[in-house]
């Protein structure tokens, strides 16, 4: 038996001072005599993060590295550097440079491999002119249907896809092998140790038969419970999840809008084609008991999401992001027992430039956490690895400087996601008969400054009653 004692356990509910562990379940909460001393730390049920890109973040560990390249001679010596038949992963940010003007694959042409690396939102990602050779783009290929070739002024690609456009590169790129999926996952899995995130969702994308595969490999392996989302608009292999799109993001110009962009009046933004054709609703309507998170950034995806749910009887369903409201549709959320599947940290890398793109009234329902829970809608919070950085404490920082109280940022990376991915009577909460997957932490969230969270570290995080990470001081 497993005793943690002389701590702050926040379970949940409430806080104790310790807990007990036998085999893979928590057996007793409360005071404790003896045991591991945990001299006052706090201890927190397991993270759960609600929307990651989990296998592909683990490959992007070991592809080029651009976030933090503040500028296009630093973005291009990047992508030279980096050894691979192809350059891929990225995660640049456009928007740091100055001045902040997308790229053009004329930055990159001198690099001999081919190259597509996306943006951070991976809604946007730029090719040098061989990818876009091997993929047969050129001035006379149309825009697909809910993507877009971006053009210079002679009508020829710059470089940048949008959306469903970046599947014309995407298609001609070496798929994964089973082999380095499995060591993808195995990079992550030790990236989710280090943060504390002992469950998540893993929304697969087109690769999700193959991410299935990867995981069963792992057996024993698997240090964190996975749910994962397959396409909805594609075939059913037995993932619990099903994953669509309603739009673009705002980083890309592609969230769907009411009103047009602030920086750009004749853009709307790009609504998915599946939205309007009747294919989404005909597809949530035969997801067979399966649970369905749809995409949905501006306030008319969020509408036209909530319209499909709406119709429909109460399932859990999910809008993913559900990035910018307004009253009405906050009041809907509530109403129709929509989880708001959201990421807090986005908050810190859009509010940079948010209102220059849709103005200062949009920006007040952005993020709109503490609207959401004050109307009872049931919030999550996650990462959207690798969008945003895996580590949730970046993510309570991002939603306690935002009107959120300490406990609430935690339910909504515990409890409440424990609920979103029905397993609320299993994790999510430190009571007795659940499972031990449980975070210690280095500070007590609840009295320090919160400016300082992001300073916090993760001491030691247990899973399934076994200790899988603990910090080297």
């Amino acid at each position: 038996m497993l005793i943690l004692t002389n701590g702050k356990v926040w379970t949940g509910d409430g806080f104790a001072e310790g807990l007990a562990i036998e085999g893979n379940r928590i057996v007793a909460v409360g005071a404790a005599a003896s045991g591991i001393d945990l001299r006052g730390r706090l201890v927190v049920p397991g993270f759960i993060d609600n929307h990651t890109h989990f296998i592909d973040g683990g490959m992007q560990l070991s592809r080029v590295q651009l976030r933090d390249a503040a500028t296009p001679e630093e973005f291009a010596r990047r992508i030279a550097a980096h050894e691979a038949p192809w350059v891929t992963g990225g995660g640049w940010d456009h928007t740091i440079w100055s001045p902040p003007a997308l790229p053009t694959r004329r930055l990159i042409d001198g690099v001999d491999r081919p190259v597509f690396v996306s943006r951070l939102d991976m809604h946007m990602a730029l090719a040098n002119s061989l990818a876009l050779e091997l993929a047969g783009i050129t001035r006379d290929t149309p825009d697909p249907p809910g993507g877009t070739i971006v053009r210079d002024d002679r009508g020829d690609p710059t470089g940048v896809l949008k959306d469903n456009a970046m599947a014309l590169v995407e298609r001609v790129i070496p798929r994964a092998t089973l082999v380095e999926r499995v060591a993808a996952a195995r990079a992550g899995l030790a990236e989710a140790a280090r943060f504390g995130v002992t469950a998540f969702c893993d929304m697969s994308g087109a690769d999700a038969h193959e991410d299935l595969h990867a995981y069963e490999s792992l057996g024993d392996e698997l240090t964190a419970r996975v749910t994962l989302f397959a396409p909805i608009l594609g075939g059913r292999f037995g993932a619990p999840g099903l994953k669509g799109f309603a739009d673009g993001s705002l980083g890309s110009s592609t969230a769907a809008f009411f009103e047009p962009y602030t920086d750009d009046p004749s853009n709307r933004g790009l609504l998915m084609e599946s939205m309007s054709d009747g294919r989404m609703r005909a597809a949530v309507a035969a997801a067979d008991g399966l649970q369905v998170a749809l995409h949905a950034i501006g306030d008319r995806a969020n509408d036209e999401v909530l319209k499909i749910f709406e119709s429909m009887p109460k399932k859990r369903f999910r809008i993913e992001h559900a990035q910018h409201l307004n009253p009405d549709l906050i009041q809907r959320f509530a109403d129709a027992g929509v989880i708001a599947s959201m990421q807090p940290y986005h908050a810190e890398d859009d509010g940079r430039w948010m209102e220059g793109k849709i103005g200062a009234d949009r920006v007040k329902w952005a993020y709109a956490f503490r609207a959401l829970l004050d109307a009872g809608v049931t919030v999550t919070f996650g990462s959207d690895w690798t969008v945003a950085p895996l580590n949730p404490l970046l993510g309570v920082y991002a939603a306690v400087t935002r009107q959120v109280s300490v406990a609430e940022a935690l339910r909504c990376y515990t409890t409440n996601n424990a609920y979103a991915m029905h397993r609320e009577n299993e994790i999510g909460r430190i009571a007795p008969g659940m499972l031990a997957d449980i975070v210690v932490l280095s500070e007590d969230l609840f009295t320090i400054p919160p400016e300082t969270i992001p300073n916090v570290k993760v001491d030691f995080t247990i899973f399934d009653g076994k200790t899988i990470y603990e910090r080297r001081k």
